[in-house]
Protein backbone atom coordinates (compact mmCIF):
# COMPACT_ATOMS: atom_id res chain seq x y z
CA UNK A 1 0.00 0.00 0.00
CA UNK A 2 1.27 3.60 -1.44
CA UNK A 3 0.81 6.35 1.08
CA UNK A 4 -1.43 9.15 -1.40
CA UNK A 5 -0.81 7.66 -5.07
CA UNK A 6 -3.51 8.33 -7.51
CA UNK A 7 -4.22 5.61 -9.74
CA UNK A 8 -2.79 8.09 -12.96
CA UNK A 9 0.57 7.89 -10.95
CA UNK A 10 1.00 4.44 -12.50
CA UNK A 11 1.83 3.70 -16.05
CA UNK A 12 -0.12 0.97 -16.59
CA UNK A 13 -3.10 3.01 -15.63
CA UNK A 14 -2.09 5.09 -18.93
CA UNK A 15 0.40 7.83 -17.90
CA UNK A 16 3.30 7.86 -20.34
CA UNK A 17 5.31 10.20 -18.40
CA UNK A 18 6.06 7.92 -14.48
CA UNK A 19 8.44 5.14 -15.15
CA UNK A 20 6.75 1.85 -13.00
CA UNK A 21 7.89 -1.14 -15.10
CA UNK A 22 7.60 -3.82 -12.01
CA UNK A 23 3.95 -2.41 -11.41
CA UNK A 24 3.19 -2.54 -14.88
CA UNK A 25 4.11 -6.17 -15.10
CA UNK A 26 2.09 -7.31 -12.30
CA UNK A 27 -0.73 -5.72 -13.51
CA UNK A 28 -0.16 -7.53 -16.86
CA UNK A 29 -0.38 -10.65 -15.19
CA UNK A 30 -2.90 -10.06 -12.84
CA UNK A 31 -6.30 -8.10 -12.70
CA UNK A 32 -6.09 -4.73 -12.85
CA UNK A 33 -9.34 -2.71 -11.08
CA UNK A 34 -9.74 0.59 -13.25
CA UNK A 35 -12.09 1.82 -11.23
CA UNK A 36 -11.60 1.16 -7.84
CA UNK A 37 -12.12 4.07 -5.39
CA UNK A 38 -11.20 4.86 -1.54
CA UNK A 39 -13.84 5.84 0.65
CA UNK A 40 -11.90 9.59 1.97
CA UNK A 41 -8.78 11.27 0.83
CA UNK A 42 -6.94 10.85 4.01
CA UNK A 43 -4.62 8.58 4.82
CA UNK A 44 -5.75 7.33 8.95
CA UNK A 45 -9.52 6.73 7.59
CA UNK A 46 -8.50 4.50 4.46
CA UNK A 47 -6.49 2.46 5.83
CA UNK A 48 -9.12 2.07 8.77
CA UNK A 49 -11.78 1.26 6.27
CA UNK A 50 -9.43 -1.40 4.55
CA UNK A 51 -8.42 -3.16 7.88
CA UNK A 52 -12.24 -3.65 9.19
CA UNK A 53 -14.55 -2.81 5.80
CA UNK A 54 -16.37 0.20 7.64
CA UNK A 55 -16.86 3.39 6.63
CA UNK A 56 -15.32 6.62 8.58
CA UNK A 57 -18.98 7.28 9.96
CA UNK A 58 -18.67 3.69 11.09
CA UNK A 59 -15.06 3.44 12.71
CA UNK A 60 -15.04 6.97 13.99
CA UNK A 61 -11.46 8.48 12.25
CA UNK A 62 -12.53 10.80 9.74
CA UNK A 63 -9.55 12.48 9.47
CA UNK A 64 -5.38 11.69 9.93
CA UNK A 65 -4.68 10.91 12.87
CA UNK A 66 -2.70 13.39 15.00
CA UNK A 67 -0.29 11.91 17.17
CA UNK A 68 1.00 15.19 18.31
CA UNK A 69 -2.22 14.19 20.62
CA UNK A 70 -0.64 10.92 21.68
CA UNK A 71 -0.40 11.65 25.45
CA UNK A 72 -4.42 12.24 25.36
CA UNK A 73 -4.85 8.73 23.72
CA UNK A 74 -5.48 5.79 26.35
CA UNK A 75 -2.53 3.39 26.65
CA UNK A 76 -1.32 1.60 24.08
CA UNK A 77 -4.62 2.84 22.39
CA UNK A 78 -5.73 1.53 18.76
CA UNK A 79 -8.25 3.40 16.93
CA UNK A 80 -9.91 0.43 15.50
CA UNK A 81 -9.20 -2.39 18.27
CA UNK A 82 -13.12 -2.75 18.87
CA UNK A 83 -13.63 -3.71 15.31
CA UNK A 84 -13.09 -7.30 13.42
CA UNK A 85 -10.25 -6.74 11.49
CA UNK A 86 -8.03 -7.96 8.33
CA UNK A 87 -5.16 -9.01 10.64
CA UNK A 88 -7.40 -10.47 13.17
CA UNK A 89 -9.30 -12.74 10.86
CA UNK A 90 -6.61 -13.94 9.15
CA UNK A 91 -4.54 -15.18 11.89
CA UNK A 92 -7.66 -16.86 12.85
CA UNK A 93 -7.21 -18.63 9.35
CA UNK A 94 -4.24 -19.97 10.54
CA UNK A 95 -1.75 -17.64 8.96
CA UNK A 96 1.50 -15.66 10.60
CA UNK A 97 1.16 -11.74 10.16
CA UNK A 98 3.29 -9.09 9.99
CA UNK A 99 2.90 -5.71 9.72
CA UNK A 100 6.12 -3.68 8.02
CA UNK A 101 5.96 0.28 6.83
CA UNK A 102 3.38 3.05 8.23
CA UNK A 103 0.95 2.15 10.97
CA UNK A 104 -1.00 5.94 11.42
CA UNK A 105 -3.83 4.14 13.64
CA UNK A 106 -3.08 4.49 17.43
CA UNK A 107 -0.27 3.95 19.18
CA UNK A 108 2.83 2.65 16.99
CA UNK A 109 4.90 1.50 19.85
CA UNK A 110 3.83 -1.83 20.68
CA UNK A 111 2.45 -4.42 17.92
CA UNK A 112 -1.26 -3.47 17.16
CA UNK A 113 -3.92 -5.70 16.40
CA UNK A 114 -3.35 -9.59 15.61
CA UNK A 115 0.28 -8.60 13.66
CA UNK A 116 2.57 -10.52 15.66
CA UNK A 117 5.65 -9.05 13.40
CA UNK A 118 5.99 -5.65 14.06
CA UNK A 119 8.05 -3.10 12.03
CA UNK A 120 6.77 0.53 11.76
CA UNK A 121 7.98 4.37 12.73
CA UNK A 122 6.86 6.50 15.22
CA UNK A 123 5.12 9.10 13.11
CA UNK A 124 2.01 9.52 10.79
CA UNK A 125 3.36 12.24 8.81
CA UNK A 126 6.86 11.98 7.12
CA UNK A 127 8.86 15.09 7.00
CA UNK A 128 11.58 13.49 5.60
CA UNK A 129 12.31 9.77 3.87
CA UNK A 130 15.84 9.95 5.58
CA UNK A 131 17.12 9.61 8.75
CA UNK A 132 13.80 8.55 11.32
CA UNK A 133 13.75 6.96 14.26
CA UNK A 134 12.03 2.97 13.03
CA UNK A 135 10.26 0.29 15.42
CA UNK A 136 12.05 -2.99 14.74
CA UNK A 137 10.02 -5.68 16.75
CA UNK A 138 11.54 -4.69 20.27
CA UNK A 139 14.35 -2.52 19.05
CA UNK A 140 14.47 1.14 18.36
CA UNK A 141 17.01 3.11 16.45
CA UNK A 142 17.16 5.62 14.16
CA UNK A 143 18.14 4.31 10.18
CA UNK A 144 20.13 6.89 8.26
CA UNK A 145 18.72 5.66 4.95
CA UNK A 146 15.13 6.18 2.95
CA UNK A 147 12.89 4.72 4.61
CA UNK A 148 11.05 3.03 2.14
CA UNK A 149 13.95 1.32 1.11
CA UNK A 150 13.89 0.02 4.94
CA UNK A 151 10.62 -1.51 4.99
CA UNK A 152 11.71 -3.22 1.40
CA UNK A 153 14.50 -4.68 2.62
CA UNK A 154 12.81 -5.83 6.08
CA UNK A 155 9.54 -7.51 4.22
CA UNK A 156 12.15 -9.11 2.05
CA UNK A 157 13.71 -10.70 5.48
CA UNK A 158 10.63 -11.47 6.10
CA UNK A 159 9.73 -13.78 3.48
CA UNK A 160 13.34 -15.17 3.62
CA UNK A 161 11.96 -16.48 7.19
CA UNK A 162 8.54 -17.47 6.34
CA UNK A 163 10.01 -19.63 3.54
CA UNK A 164 11.17 -22.32 6.17
CA UNK A 165 8.09 -22.18 8.31
CA UNK A 166 5.02 -24.38 7.39
CA UNK A 167 1.76 -21.97 8.08
CA UNK A 168 1.32 -19.34 5.44
CA UNK A 169 1.56 -15.49 6.08
CA UNK A 170 0.07 -12.33 5.42
CA UNK A 171 2.52 -9.59 5.24
CA UNK A 172 0.87 -5.70 5.29
CA UNK A 173 3.61 -3.60 3.61
CA UNK A 174 2.66 0.35 3.70
CA UNK A 175 5.26 2.28 2.61
CA UNK A 176 5.29 5.62 3.77
CA UNK A 177 5.93 7.16 0.20
CA UNK A 178 5.40 8.64 -2.23
CA UNK A 179 3.69 10.66 -0.15
CA UNK A 180 3.39 14.28 -2.24
CA UNK A 181 3.94 16.64 1.06
CA UNK A 182 6.39 19.10 1.77
CA UNK A 183 8.57 19.10 3.16
CA UNK A 184 9.24 15.65 2.38
CA UNK A 185 9.08 16.11 -1.66
CA UNK A 186 11.01 19.22 -1.66
CA UNK A 187 13.68 19.89 -3.91
CA UNK A 188 15.73 17.18 -6.42
CA UNK A 189 15.45 13.44 -4.36
CA UNK A 190 19.43 12.62 -3.43
CA UNK A 191 18.44 8.90 -4.80
CA UNK A 192 19.30 7.43 -7.99
CA UNK A 193 15.23 7.41 -9.59
CA UNK A 194 15.57 11.07 -9.75
CA UNK A 195 17.76 11.08 -13.09
CA UNK A 196 14.67 9.66 -14.98
CA UNK A 197 12.62 13.10 -14.48
CA UNK A 198 15.70 15.26 -14.43
CA UNK A 199 14.78 16.31 -18.25
CA UNK A 200 10.63 15.51 -17.76
CA UNK A 201 8.70 18.05 -18.62
CA UNK A 202 5.53 16.98 -16.41
CA UNK A 203 2.97 16.89 -19.53
CA UNK A 204 1.13 14.44 -17.60
CA UNK A 205 0.04 17.00 -14.68
CA UNK A 206 -2.77 19.50 -15.60
CA UNK A 207 -1.76 22.99 -15.26
CA UNK A 208 -4.63 24.33 -14.21
CA UNK A 209 -5.46 27.80 -12.00
CA UNK A 210 -6.07 27.46 -8.35
CA UNK A 211 -9.86 26.52 -7.73
CA UNK A 212 -11.37 29.05 -5.18
CA UNK A 213 -12.12 25.94 -2.60
CA UNK A 214 -8.40 25.17 -2.13
CA UNK A 215 -8.25 28.94 -1.46
CA UNK A 216 -10.79 28.98 1.23
CA UNK A 217 -9.21 25.89 2.66
CA UNK A 218 -5.86 27.76 2.91
CA UNK A 219 -7.46 31.35 3.97
CA UNK A 220 -9.18 28.73 7.28
CA UNK A 221 -5.69 27.76 7.82
CA UNK A 222 -4.49 30.86 8.18
CA UNK A 223 -7.21 32.05 10.51
CA UNK A 224 -6.57 29.06 12.48
CA UNK A 225 -3.13 30.47 13.58
CA UNK A 226 -1.08 29.21 10.82
CA UNK A 227 0.10 27.13 8.64
CA UNK A 228 2.52 23.86 8.98
CA UNK A 229 5.07 24.06 5.71
CA UNK A 230 3.59 20.53 4.97
CA UNK A 231 0.42 22.83 4.05
CA UNK A 232 1.83 25.21 1.99
CA UNK A 233 1.86 22.64 -0.84
CA UNK A 234 -1.48 23.00 -2.18
CA UNK A 235 -0.27 26.80 -3.02
CA UNK A 236 2.98 26.57 -4.02
CA UNK A 237 3.11 23.01 -6.28
CA UNK A 238 1.41 24.22 -9.17
CA UNK A 239 4.72 25.65 -9.99
CA UNK A 240 7.13 23.80 -8.50
CA UNK A 241 8.89 21.14 -11.14
CA UNK A 242 11.33 19.95 -9.06
CA UNK A 243 9.02 18.96 -6.36
CA UNK A 244 6.69 17.43 -8.90
CA UNK A 245 9.92 15.06 -10.07
CA UNK A 246 10.58 14.25 -6.99
CA UNK A 247 7.47 12.72 -6.42
CA UNK A 248 7.65 10.94 -9.07
CA UNK A 249 10.61 9.28 -8.57
CA UNK A 250 9.61 8.28 -5.64
CA UNK A 251 7.03 6.00 -6.98
CA UNK A 252 9.80 4.94 -9.23
CA UNK A 253 11.91 3.86 -5.92
CA UNK A 254 8.36 2.14 -4.71
CA UNK A 255 7.98 0.26 -7.80
CA UNK A 256 11.70 -0.75 -7.41
CA UNK A 257 11.14 -2.24 -4.05
CA UNK A 258 7.66 -4.32 -5.39
CA UNK A 259 10.27 -5.56 -7.78
CA UNK A 260 12.78 -6.62 -5.46
CA UNK A 261 9.94 -8.02 -3.26
CA UNK A 262 8.99 -9.96 -6.32
CA UNK A 263 12.34 -11.13 -6.85
CA UNK A 264 12.31 -12.37 -3.57
CA UNK A 265 9.77 -14.48 -3.58
CA UNK A 266 10.61 -16.03 -6.59
CA UNK A 267 13.86 -16.95 -5.14
CA UNK A 268 12.31 -18.16 -2.47
CA UNK A 269 9.91 -20.50 -3.99
CA UNK A 270 6.91 -18.43 -3.19
CA UNK A 271 5.82 -17.45 -5.96
CA UNK A 272 3.19 -19.68 -7.10
CA UNK A 273 1.39 -19.81 -3.97
CA UNK A 274 1.28 -15.84 -2.74
CA UNK A 275 -1.04 -13.22 -4.13
CA UNK A 276 0.62 -9.86 -4.34
CA UNK A 277 -2.17 -7.05 -3.88
CA UNK A 278 -0.80 -3.39 -4.83
CA UNK A 279 -2.93 -0.62 -3.54
CA UNK A 280 -3.34 3.09 -2.41
CA UNK A 281 -4.54 4.08 1.11
CA UNK A 282 -6.11 6.66 -1.07
CA UNK A 283 -5.50 9.10 -4.22
CA UNK A 284 -3.81 12.32 -4.40
CA UNK A 285 -5.08 15.67 -6.71
CA UNK A 286 -1.72 16.93 -9.01
CA UNK A 287 -3.45 19.99 -10.22
CA UNK A 288 -6.88 18.12 -11.46
CA UNK A 289 -10.20 20.43 -11.08
CA UNK A 290 -7.27 23.02 -9.35
CA UNK A 291 -6.90 20.82 -6.36
CA UNK A 292 -3.40 20.01 -5.06
CA UNK A 293 -3.24 17.05 -2.68
CA UNK A 294 -5.85 15.76 -0.86
CA UNK A 295 -9.35 16.23 -1.14
CA UNK A 296 -9.35 17.82 2.06
CA UNK A 297 -7.17 20.55 0.73
CA UNK A 298 -10.46 22.47 -0.55
CA UNK A 299 -13.01 23.63 1.59
CA UNK A 300 -15.82 22.17 1.20
CA UNK A 301 -13.56 18.83 0.47
CA UNK A 302 -13.63 17.77 -3.25
CA UNK A 303 -15.64 14.88 -4.34
CA UNK A 304 -13.02 15.25 -7.38
CA UNK A 305 -12.16 11.79 -8.97
CA UNK A 306 -8.29 12.30 -8.66
CA UNK A 307 -8.09 13.10 -5.05
CA UNK A 308 -10.49 9.21 -4.59
CA UNK A 309 -9.41 6.79 -7.88
CA UNK A 310 -6.96 4.45 -6.25
CA UNK A 311 -4.67 1.58 -7.60
CA UNK A 312 -6.06 -1.93 -7.13
CA UNK A 313 -4.39 -4.60 -9.03
CA UNK A 314 -4.22 -8.46 -7.72
CA UNK A 315 -1.98 -10.90 -9.22
CA UNK A 316 0.22 -14.08 -8.43
CA UNK A 317 -0.25 -17.09 -6.91
CA UNK A 318 -3.72 -18.71 -7.48
CA UNK A 319 -5.24 -15.71 -9.62
CA UNK A 320 -4.92 -17.34 -12.90
CA UNK A 321 -7.66 -14.93 -14.02
CA UNK A 322 -5.90 -11.62 -16.20
CA UNK A 323 -7.66 -8.58 -17.63
CA UNK A 324 -9.29 -4.95 -16.81
CA UNK A 325 -12.07 -4.75 -14.67
CA UNK A 326 -14.35 -1.45 -15.46
CA UNK A 327 -16.52 -2.32 -12.39
CA UNK A 328 -16.70 0.29 -9.78
CA UNK A 329 -15.78 -0.92 -6.32
CA UNK A 330 -14.44 0.34 -2.94
CA UNK A 331 -11.34 -0.44 -1.05
CA UNK A 332 -13.52 -1.65 1.68
CA UNK A 333 -13.93 -4.52 -0.49
CA UNK A 334 -10.56 -5.54 0.87
CA UNK A 335 -11.91 -7.01 3.75
CA UNK A 336 -14.48 -9.67 2.60
CA UNK A 337 -12.08 -10.66 -0.23
CA UNK A 338 -9.10 -10.96 1.46
CA UNK A 339 -11.42 -13.38 4.14
CA UNK A 340 -12.56 -15.36 1.43
CA UNK A 341 -8.60 -16.08 0.14
CA UNK A 342 -7.75 -17.22 3.41
CA UNK A 343 -10.30 -19.34 3.61
CA UNK A 344 -12.66 -17.43 6.44
CA UNK A 345 -15.83 -16.60 4.17
CA UNK A 346 -17.79 -16.32 7.00
CA UNK A 347 -16.10 -13.51 8.77
CA UNK A 348 -17.72 -10.36 8.49
CA UNK A 349 -16.96 -6.40 9.93
CA UNK A 350 -18.33 -5.77 13.09
CA UNK A 351 -21.13 -3.33 11.72
CA UNK A 352 -23.39 -3.89 8.55
CA UNK A 353 -21.57 -2.85 5.56
CA UNK A 354 -21.18 -2.66 1.92
CA UNK A 355 -18.47 -4.32 1.23
CA UNK A 356 -18.55 -7.35 -1.55
CA UNK A 357 -16.26 -10.33 -2.09
CA UNK A 358 -13.81 -9.09 -5.01
CA UNK A 359 -13.49 -12.89 -5.88
CA UNK A 360 -15.67 -13.29 -8.54
CA UNK A 361 -14.07 -10.47 -10.80
CA UNK A 362 -10.56 -12.28 -9.85
CA UNK A 363 -12.38 -15.30 -11.78
CA UNK A 364 -13.41 -13.70 -14.39
CA UNK A 365 -16.63 -13.83 -12.96
CA UNK A 366 -19.42 -10.84 -13.47
CA UNK A 367 -19.42 -9.15 -9.63
CA UNK A 368 -23.12 -7.49 -8.80
CA UNK A 369 -23.78 -4.88 -7.06
CA UNK A 370 -20.73 -2.85 -9.30
CA UNK A 371 -22.96 0.37 -10.78
CA UNK A 372 -22.65 2.51 -7.52
CA UNK A 373 -19.93 3.88 -5.07
CA UNK A 374 -19.91 6.10 -1.69
CA UNK A 375 -17.38 8.03 -0.18
CA UNK A 376 -17.00 10.58 2.58
CA UNK A 377 -15.16 13.77 3.44
CA UNK A 378 -16.89 14.86 7.17
CA UNK A 379 -19.35 17.63 5.41
CA UNK A 380 -18.68 16.27 1.77
CA UNK A 381 -20.82 12.51 0.92
CA UNK A 382 -20.52 11.42 -2.74
CA UNK A 383 -22.03 8.80 -5.16
CA UNK A 384 -20.04 7.97 -7.91
CA UNK A 385 -22.11 5.91 -10.78
CA UNK A 386 -20.95 5.63 -14.45
CA UNK A 387 -22.52 8.73 -15.70
CA UNK A 388 -22.93 10.35 -12.40
CA UNK A 389 -20.63 12.00 -9.35
CA UNK A 390 -23.01 13.60 -7.01
CA UNK A 391 -21.46 15.44 -3.94
CA UNK A 392 -23.99 16.26 -0.74
CA UNK A 393 -22.54 18.66 1.39
CA UNK A 394 -24.09 19.29 5.20
CA UNK A 395 -26.07 21.82 5.58
CA UNK A 396 -26.43 22.45 9.38
CA UNK A 397 -24.14 24.67 10.34
CA UNK A 398 -25.39 28.03 9.54
CA UNK A 399 -22.10 30.41 9.56
CA UNK A 400 -20.83 27.78 6.78
CA UNK A 401 -23.10 27.37 3.06
CA UNK A 402 -22.21 25.12 1.17
CA UNK A 403 -23.32 24.20 -2.51
CA UNK A 404 -23.57 20.49 -3.81
CA UNK A 405 -22.07 19.36 -6.98
CA UNK A 406 -23.62 17.57 -9.96
CA UNK A 407 -21.50 16.55 -13.06
CA UNK A 408 -22.48 14.46 -16.19
CA UNK A 409 -19.97 12.22 -16.29
CA UNK A 410 -20.54 10.51 -19.88
CA UNK A 411 -20.50 14.19 -21.12
CA UNK A 412 -17.76 15.41 -18.66
CA UNK A 413 -15.41 13.22 -17.70
CA UNK A 414 -12.75 15.20 -16.68
CA UNK A 415 -15.64 17.15 -13.84
CA UNK A 416 -15.46 20.85 -14.96
CA UNK A 417 -18.87 21.93 -15.27
CA UNK A 418 -21.37 21.19 -12.23
CA UNK A 419 -24.93 20.98 -13.43
CA UNK A 420 -26.30 21.72 -9.79
CA UNK A 421 -28.28 24.59 -10.69
CA UNK A 422 -29.72 23.57 -13.70
CA UNK A 423 -33.47 22.57 -13.35
CA UNK A 424 -33.23 19.99 -16.11
CA UNK A 425 -31.45 17.85 -13.67
CA UNK A 426 -33.82 18.66 -10.62
CA UNK A 427 -34.90 14.47 -10.82
CA UNK A 428 -31.21 13.32 -11.47
CA UNK A 429 -29.94 15.17 -8.20
CA UNK A 430 -33.25 14.36 -6.16
CA UNK A 431 -32.74 10.50 -7.05
CA UNK A 432 -29.20 10.78 -6.14
CA UNK A 433 -29.42 12.80 -3.13
CA UNK A 434 -31.69 10.16 -2.32
CA UNK A 435 -29.40 7.26 -2.72
CA UNK A 436 -26.59 9.08 -0.43
CA UNK A 437 -28.68 9.37 2.15
CA UNK A 438 -30.15 6.10 2.38
CA UNK A 439 -26.34 4.99 2.19
CA UNK A 440 -24.91 6.85 5.44
CA UNK A 441 -28.98 6.10 6.85
CA UNK A 442 -27.91 2.25 6.42
CA UNK A 443 -24.64 2.46 7.44
CA UNK A 444 -23.24 5.34 9.60
CA UNK A 445 -23.58 4.86 13.16
CA UNK A 446 -24.68 7.23 15.74
CA UNK A 447 -21.67 7.97 17.59
CA UNK A 448 -19.79 8.59 14.67
CA UNK A 449 -22.05 10.15 12.37
CA UNK A 450 -20.65 13.73 12.07
CA UNK A 451 -24.09 14.70 10.37
CA UNK A 452 -26.11 14.29 13.11
CA UNK A 453 -24.11 15.13 16.41
CA UNK A 454 -21.77 12.12 16.40
CA UNK A 455 -17.82 13.20 16.97
CA UNK A 456 -14.91 11.94 15.62
CA UNK A 457 -12.08 10.17 17.17
CA UNK A 458 -9.74 12.29 16.80
CA UNK A 459 -8.99 15.85 14.80
CA UNK A 460 -11.31 17.13 12.15
CA UNK A 461 -10.23 19.51 9.33
CA UNK A 462 -12.33 22.47 10.70
CA UNK A 463 -13.70 21.62 13.76
CA UNK A 464 -15.61 25.30 14.25
CA UNK A 465 -17.84 23.90 11.84
CA UNK A 466 -18.81 20.92 13.78
CA UNK A 467 -19.23 23.49 16.82
CA UNK A 468 -21.57 25.81 14.73
CA UNK A 469 -24.13 22.74 14.02
CA UNK A 470 -24.34 21.00 17.27
CA UNK A 471 -22.35 23.79 19.93
CA UNK A 472 -19.29 24.86 21.61
CA UNK A 473 -18.95 22.02 23.57
CA UNK A 474 -18.60 19.55 20.57
CA UNK A 475 -15.31 18.37 20.02
CA UNK A 476 -13.81 14.90 18.96
CA UNK A 477 -13.09 12.29 21.29
CA UNK A 478 -9.32 13.25 22.08
CA UNK A 479 -8.46 16.45 21.11
CA UNK A 480 -5.42 18.63 23.15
Amino acid sequence: MSDNQPADLLGCYGNDEVQTPHLDHLAVRGVKFQNAYCVNAMCSPCRASVLTGLMPSQHGIHNWLDDRLIDHWPHNWSAIGEFNNLPTIIKQAGYATALIGKFHLGVPFVPQLAFDHWITFPHGHTTSFYGNDVIDQEERYRFEGHTVDFFTTKTIEYLEHRAGEDDPFFAFVPYNGPYGHWPAIKGRPDMPFADLYDDADMHSIPREGLSGNVLDRFGLRVAEGGVREQFKGPLLLPNNVESLRNYFAQVSLIDHGVGRVQAALERLGLDENTIVIYTSDHGFSLGHNGVWGHGAAAFPASAHRTSYNIPLIVSGGPITHSGVSDDLVSQIDLFPTLAALVGNPNARPSLPSSARDLGPTLRGEDLEHADAIFYEQEETRAIRTNEWLFAMRFQGAESFPMQDELYHLTNDPLEKVNLIDRPEFIGVIAELRHKVSSFFESYAAPDYDLWQRGRAKSNVTYEKLWQDAWGSDWSPEFSS
